[in-house]
């Protein structure tokens, strides 16, 4: 794992489910062959309303103009319930797909944060605040893994992340079947 996240913020409000962060008519991809992998970045959050996309203003596009596959944007921060809807495990690849190392939001739908973790796709942070209403598009962001503390180098506010406690060692690993095979359970 990392010890250190630095990228371009990308700021979602609360209840940004599957479906907006991947629609289901783009899951006929297979994200195990390269170049439908890709198509998977692509698509990311495509699907979020254009007045809550890249907020607080809103209306900013996730990808880069140059690169439709990828987003200059390596760390999403969200508020409530990030993730709800389906179980899909595309979820978490899509953000990773697009170049997203990290997710800040104040709590997730569950199978969201346990797909990121068990996939190792992608490290999601709990906030211990509301940073989705603190931070602004394009900030550029600074998160010490180790110490959980997310810094805007934008603003030069800091605030702490909760530990990621049980999880660290599964995201450290690459995911649970890496984790699994290290610690010799298969």
């Amino acid at each position: 794992m990392q010890s250190v996240i630095e990228g371009k913020a990308y700021v979602l409000g609360d209840n940004v489910d599957t479906d907006q962060i991947i629609p289901a008519h783009y899951l006929t991809y297979n994200p195990s062959i390269p170049d439908e992998y890709k198509m998977f970045g692509k698509y990311a959050l495509s699907s979020v309303p254009l007045g809550q996309a890249g907020l607080p203003k809103g209306h900013i596009p996730f990808h880069d103009p140059n690169d439709e596959f990828k987003s200059p944007y390596r760390i999403v921060v969200a508020g409530r319930n990030f993730g709800c809807g389906s179980s899909r495990e595309h979820a978490p690849i899509a953000l990773a797909a697009a170049g997203i190392q990290a997710v800040v939001a104040e709590f997730y739908a569950r199978i969201f944060f346990r797909n990121s973790v068990n996939g190792g796709y992608l490290i999601p942070f709990e906030a211990e605040s509301r940073l989705c209403d603190r931070i602004c598009t394009g900030d550029m962001l600074h998160i010490d893994v180790s110490a959980s503390l997310l810094r805007n180098v934008t603003t030069k506010e800091e605030w702490p992340l909760r530990p990621l406690g049980e999880v660290a060692p599964i995201i450290d690993a690459g995911g649970l079947f890496p984790f699994a095979k290290k610690s010799g359970m298969i």
